[in-house]
């Protein structure tokens, strides 16, 4: 099982990177268009285009600096572990699901079966930290059973 959390943990390492080069090219696309605008424009108009640049780099950096946050919490978490309890890192098998302890990245494929990528600080990553193989919990009218924590 340690192999899924290894597939596990490099999926979310790609979906951060991804985001982090989205932000990248958003950010020199806006300084690209900046550049252009001040080559071809003169008065309001020039303030205004300039403005706008400036407001989407700074969107993108935002975007770029919550990428490295996550980057920085995926390079802290180890997939070499074994633990009763599930703590960041921790794959847990539910009743009503397959859920990876890292970050929030959505659903992640690993050899044709489904797993949620989940934040400890998210409400169900609250109710899965610290849980153990036959602990339960209700989430929004849902029983969820812990069935192994890997």
């Amino acid at each position: 099982m340690s192999e899924i959390k290894k597939q596990l943990h490099q999926l979310c390492l790609n979906y951060v990177q991804q985001r982090m080069d989205a932000a990248q090219h958003a950010i020199n696309e806006a300084q690209q268009a900046s550049n252009d605008d001040t080559k071809s424009s003169a008065g309001d108009k020039y303030e205004t285009g300039r403005e706008m640049a400036q407001q989407e780099t700074n969107r993108n950096l935002a975007q770029l600096n919550e990428a490295n946050k996550l980057m920085v919490i995926l390079n802290q978490l180890s997939t070499n572990f074994d633990s009763e309890t599930a703590l960041p890192g921790s794959l847990v098998i539910t009743s009503n699901g397959m859920f990876y302890l890292s970050i929030s990245a959505g659903t992640l494929s690993v050899e044709g079966k489904s797993y949620f990528a989940v934040s400890p600080a998210s409400p169900i990553g609250v109710k899965l930290k610290g849980s153990k193989t036959g602990d339960s919990f209700v989430l929004n009218g849902k029983t969820y059973n812990i069935e192994q924590v890997l």
